[in-house]
């Protein structure tokens, strides 16, 4: 494994000159050479040493911005990496064009396999979820816990705001899309983006705003752009078509580690009516409903979720978990105050 670290780094010197990704305060990003792929690792340093690995799965049209906020609330709990999957955020695309659920999955065992970080905690959010659903069933070795946030499992009745998302996976829509959205502005595309994925977009603030339309103009840069979106999004949709031992559901009930599920009332993307099927699926579960959130949680109520989170560890029998719970106040692990929204998923998809 090669690995490289700077304030922010280009994905491979072979793509066009883009504007440099954004690493928050407190934060690095590295870019780590595997077989077949290139990732982009986004961490904070370690609030002391012996902390519990964790890493970060973002879904559709995001990054590993989309879990700085939760990084954050989490430091001092867990060591976390967040990845950029091939395609998206700073990683370019995988040698092989495989964009799958299979292939993501792929991606990030080589990833931990490479670190050799494992056993840790894995999260999840849309199609990450679905990745790391898979990875935590093929691989329970690599997974301590697993922690799902509105996870791209299939629906036999999906919503219909998020058929959109599923049509970009069919062949010729994007490109339609593309010229008929041709003339919107970057700030056109985060503001929907927002109302799609946010229960209350008035959550993001200027500044995350603005963070999110700078990323966005960057990647619209990026030639892969749009076949990394497309592919991705028909990977989702082949993984629901999938039955058998390669079923996602199927997958779901090999999973051995304790598991958190996260979903909100407001999704539009994946129906708040699977959190009862999703917890009677995973064997060792515990659900998290937070009505007013969209999908995703992790953003809009980062507090509540990393306050989830530290008890799953407690209950998990993880130390360094129960040394945190006891240190944090009860109030903090309850539906509490609303913090800030870190990043918007950059296109008008966001599964």
């Amino acid at each position: 494994m090669s690995s490289t670290e700077s304030p922010s780094v280009s994905a491979a010197s072979v793509l066009p000159r883009v504007a440099p990704v954004r690493v928050g305060e407190g934060e690095r990003l590295r870019s780590v050479g595997l077989p077949g792929v290139t990732l982009s690792i986004r961490s904070r340093p370690p609030a002391r040493e012996g902390l519990p690995p964790a890493l970060y799965v973002h879904g559709l049209g995001g990054s590993s911005q989309n879990w700085s906020a939760l990084m954050a609330e989490l430091d001092g709990v867990v060591d976390g990496e967040a990845v950029d999957l091939p395609g998206f955020g700073d990683s370019p695309p995988p040698d092989d064009g495989d964009y799958s659920v299979t292939g993501h999955a792929r991606a990030v065992i080589r990833c931990l396999d490479a670190s050799e970080r494992g056993p840790v905690h894995l999260f999840g959010n849309s199609l990450g979820g679905a990745v790391a659903t898979r990875v935590a069933a093929v691989r329970p070795d690599l997974v301590r816990t697993l922690t799902l946030v509105s996870p791209a499992l299939p629906e036999l009745r999906i919503q219909r705001s998020a058929v959109p998302t599923g049509l970009l996976g069919v062949p010729g829509v994007a490109a339609l899309f593309t010229r008929f959205t041709q003339e919107w502005t970057a700030e056109q595309r985060v503001r929907g983006v927002t109302a799609l994925c946010y229960g209350d977009p008035g959550r993001v603030s200027p500044e995350a705003f603005e963070y999110a339309v700078e990323e966005l103009e960057r990647r619209l840069q990026l030639p892969y752009f749009w076949d990394a979106m497309t592919r991705s999004a028909r990977g989702i949709v082949n993984a629901y078509t999938l039955g058998g031992q390669h079923g996602l559901w199927r997958q779901a009930e090999r999973v051995l580690a304790p598991t958190l599920l996260v979903y909100g009332g407001r999704d539009q993307l994946v129906g708040f009516r699977m959190a009862r099927k999703a917890a009677r699926a995973f064997r060792d579960s515990r659900l998290l409903t937070l009505p007013d959130a969209g999908h995703v949680a992790m953003m809009e109520y980062p507090e509540v979720v990393a306050g989830a989170f530290r008890e799953l560890l407690a209950e998990a029998g993880d130390a360094s978990g129960r040394d945190e719970a006891r240190r944090t106040p009860a109030g903090a692990r309850g539906p509490g105050p609303r913090g800030a929204a870190a990043d918007a998923t950059a296109t008008g998809a966001g599964s």
